[in-house]
């Protein structure tokens, strides 16, 4: 499967903590392997900019956040379950949806509503 759109995405760690590097070392991996050349990572570590993650409401580490196609999603956790991080990006979600499983290693994936927000 060969991804048209660009995917736009910040992954917030913080430090460089087992969980941190897991979920960064994923999400690479993912990101080389569906996406490639049609994706911007940006790693923002909330220990040396705690007001990015409070601007963007980021409450837990590690989290990636699609900022763009729409809808804004985050995924919260070790990103350590590809097919669930997959579908938070909005791929193969139709295949996986009814069989995904919560095996713990991704605690959340939500929908951001961006319309209260104001931007700075």
């Amino acid at each position: 499967m060969s991804p048209r759109k660009t995917y736009i995405l910040k992954l917030y760690v913080a430090g460089n903590t087992p969980n941190s590097m897991r979920a960064l070392k994923t999400l690479r991996n993912i990101l080389e392997t569906e996406f490639r050349g049609v994706y911007a990572l940006k790693v923002i570590d909330v220990l040396k900019n705690p007001q990015l993650a409070e601007e963007d409401k980021i409450l837990a580490t590690p989290t990636l956040s699609k900022i763009l196609p729409p809808p804004v999603r985050r995924i919260i956790g070790d990103l350590s379950d590809r097919e669930r991080v997959l579908i938070g990006l909005d791929l193969l979600y139709d295949e996986l949806a009814d069989n995904a499983s919560n095996s713990g290693f991704i605690d959340a994936i939500e929908d951001v509503d961006d319309t209260d927000r104001q931007d700075s």
